[in-house]
């Protein structure tokens, strides 16, 4: 089974897709809402793809991402954002991210799917 790691700083957020996911029996999830925990947890190994928040506190999205690229480039990463900024996406697809998803999200469908296609399952 696939390990995810799902962060973002709405826990309403984290919440949904956890049950979502939970009911499909698809994934192992975990969720995180401080982003400098996952990190700690995401580098001590054993994750397939990381579906992340752009804009967070502490730590954005960015640095969440330069951060596990750095550590091991062969995760997978999906940002997430409310703010579909041009800039923001570039960036993220430079460093390394497969992929983006804005939020709200159209369906909890698509956001399996293009986590599926990503992880070409």
């Amino acid at each position: 089974m696939k390990r995810i790691a799902i962060v973002d700083d709405e826990q309403d957020i984290l919440n949904i897709l956890e049950k979502f996911f939970l009911r499909k029996h698809r994934f192992d999830v975990d969720i995180f809402v401080n982003p400098k925990n996952a990190l700690e947890r995401i580098n001590s190994g054993g994750y397939d793809l990381v579906l992340s928040d752009i804009m967070m506190p502490e730590l954005d999205g960015i640095e969440l991402l330069k951060a596990i690229k750095a550590k091991n480039s062969s995760i997978k990463v999906i940002m997430m954002t409310a703010y579909s900024t041009l800039d923001k996406t570039l960036e993220a697809e430079k460093l390394g991210a497969s992929d983006y998803i804005t939020k709200p999200f159209i369906s909890l469908r698509d956001v399996e799917n293009k986590i599926l296609d990503t992880l070409g399952i």
